[in-house]
């Protein structure tokens, strides 16, 4: 059975508490048997993530979280996730890019990075039907078969919120403990990117 330790860098506020619950949601999918993800993550700015200096000092602070974490004995990675932004490079040259740098700063070190396209509420926009308790759909709308193709983010998400207002902070935890993860993955590249590079650690170990 597979263990891990993960030092998480994302974007949002919300994701400073949604991102531990997905990683040890989709842990359990997955077959592993455990994993620690390092508190609090580290929260950098959108434009931090496209800047070579800056994600080399955000990646500095996560070996550092690791370095001291216990059991030190655990694999550990380090995971790089944010969102991508529509008027700069796509995702397929994003997330290489960001882990160039990473891994040439720190090759001693597993490292992972995600591009959320479009943004982590088009995952939630993926696994729609989980979430009815939160999502109104309009009416005759169907679920959206390509959210990210379809741009549904969190504008998407806000329009079509039950509640007053739909706020990151306190609904995305919420949210990403309800939804559907095989659905998400089935209809999200980018979820399933982030799937794929957990499965590939579970894997990986005996």
């Amino acid at each position: 059975m597979s263990r891990l330790r993960v030092a998480v860098i994302v974007e949002g506020d919300g994701e400073v508490a949604a991102v531990p619950i997905l990683l040890r949601r989709l842990w359990a999918a997955l077959g592993g048997e455990y994993i620690e993800v390092l508190n609090p993550p580290i929260r950098r700015k959108r434009s931090e993530f496209e800047r070579q200096h800056q994600l080399e000092k955000a990646i500095g602070l996560a070996a550092n979280k690791l370095k001291h974490a216990r059991p030190s004995n655990d694999p550990a990675l380090v995971l790089i996730l944010f969102d991508r932004d529509p008027s700069h490079q796509p995702p397929c040259a994003l997330g290489p890019q960001s882990l160039n740098w990473a891994k040439g700063a720190y090759s001693h070190l597993d490292i992972a990075c995600v591009v959320a396209n479009v943004e982590y509420e088009t995952w939630f926009a993926a696994a729609a039907e989980s979430l009815s308790k939160y999502i109104a759909l309009k009416a005759g709308e169907a679920v959206p078969a390509a959210p990210e193709n379809q741009r549904c983010g969190k504008k998407w998400v806000a329009s079509r919120y039950r509640g007053t207002k739909y706020s990151e902070t306190q609904d995305q935890p919420a949210m990403t403990d309800a939804m559907d993860l095989l659905t998400a993955r089935q209809r999200s590249p980018s979820f399933d990117k982030l799937c794929r590079e957990l499965e590939r650690r579970t894997q990986a170990q005996p």
